[in-house]
């Protein structure tokens, strides 16, 4: 077996430990193995990648389980295919004691955490990442939901998975693309809570090769860990599971204006934590000099520091009006006091952010 440790998210009664190894084929093997013994049903939800990809993985975890599988891409985030998923389990008559394993990327592990959340009222999940980014962010926290017209998130629901199982060997058959997104998370979590984890990923780019990959990929997991054992359902009046969004505030409007999956996820957060650290410096907390660090880092994790094709600032700031973060009207937005913290702030003047934006390449 290829387990090297695990990690708990003591959550009261919705804890659960999250499995980390190099090949956990056979750990996924012996839970599925354990539920059906116990009469449970259970249903797989993956992609069109990781079905090319690791098809045969897929059998030897999951046998004959009922797949469904949908499109790649931020597209899936949509009423549309949250619909088809939960139709799906319908369909193979799950019941309130079945189990949805989602095999994916960030992506499938929102929609099948949100589709589990809903169907039934709820039914219990297990998440199984295939990339970097869904490893060391999205599959840890409960934080499930899709994209509507209007925004990213904007419909979604807090929802637990039973168990989260992280294997770096999947990482293998992930393009350079995704791995250097799922960078930009391991990024933000060194500025918000680690400056000793910058200071490495200063020292050299991480890579697939990379002899400490599973122990930053831990590391990032046990930061997020304990943070949202104190503020589940991001409810602290300041700092708290906010902190999380780092980059996303300006992020998620990046991604919904240019149209989703013309940035992947992590590209859009690092275009976010530039302009993050900008407005940082505009608040009188970091250095310019600072900023020049921060994007010299993800620079050479292969990742963009400005809009690739220019953007309207006045669409950029409409979305960020409409941000799940905003609070009595106005956005909040996660600051910098130095890299390695980070701190929520309410109330900035909306030209601060104009401003970020337009330096990052939004035009009028």
């Amino acid at each position: 077996m290829g387990v090297t440790e695990n990690l708990t998210v003591n959550l009261g009664e919705r804890s659960y430990d999250i499995c980390f190894g190099t090949d956990l084929t056979q750990e996924v093997q012996v839970c599925v193995q354990g539920l059906s013994e116990q009469g449970v049903k259970i249903a797989v939800l993956t992609d069109t990648q990781v079905q090319a990809a690791q098809g045969r993985a897929l059998r030897q975890m999951f046998g004959d389980a009922p797949c469904l599988t949908v499109e790649a891409g931020e597209g899936a985030k949509s009423v549309r295919v949250f619909g088809q998923v939960l139709e799906f389990l319908a369909e193979q008559r799950l019941d309130r004691g079945s189990v949805l394993f989602a095999v994916g990327g960030g992506v499938i592990g929102d929609l099948g955490g949100f589709a589990a959340a809903a169907y039934l009222r709820g039914i219990a999940f297990y998440q199984v990442p295939t990339t970097l980014l869904a490893m060391v962010d999205s599959s840890v926290g409960g934080k499930t939901g899709i994209n509507l017209a209007a925004g990213k998130n904007l419909a979604g629901a807090f929802h637990q998975p039973r168990g989260v199982f992280i294997a770096t060997d999947l990482l293998k058959t992930l393009p350079a693309r995704e791995f250097a997104a799922g960078a930009a998370e391991i990024i933000k979590y060194a500025l918000l809570g680690d400056g000793a984890m910058f200071a490495r990923l200063e020292e050299s780019p991480l890579e697939p090769a990379s002899e400490d990959l599973a122990a930053v990929v831990r590391r990032c997991c046990a930061i997020k860990a304990r943070i949202v054992e104190a503020d589940e359902r991001e409810l602290a009046k300041s700092g708290g599971r906010a902190l999380l969004n780092l980059g996303h505030t300006f992020g998620h409007a990046i991604e919904q204006v240019a149209g989703y999956g013309t940035y992947l996820h992590g590209e859009a957060v690092a275009i976010g934590l530039g302009a993050a650290a900008r407005i940082s410096v505009q608040l009188g907390h970091l250095q310019a000099a600072e900023v020049a660090r921060i994007e010299a880092v993800l620079v050479a994790h292969g990742l963009p520091v400005r809009l690739r094709a220019p953007l309207k600032t006045e669409a950029l700031m409409a979305a960020v009006s409409r941000d799940k973060k905003v609070r009595a009207g106005r956005p909040r937005f996660v600051v910098l006091p130095q890299i390695g913290r980070a701190v929520t702030q309410d109330a900035i003047d909306p030209a601060l952010a104009i401003a970020c934006f337009r330096a990052v390449g939004a035009v009028d």
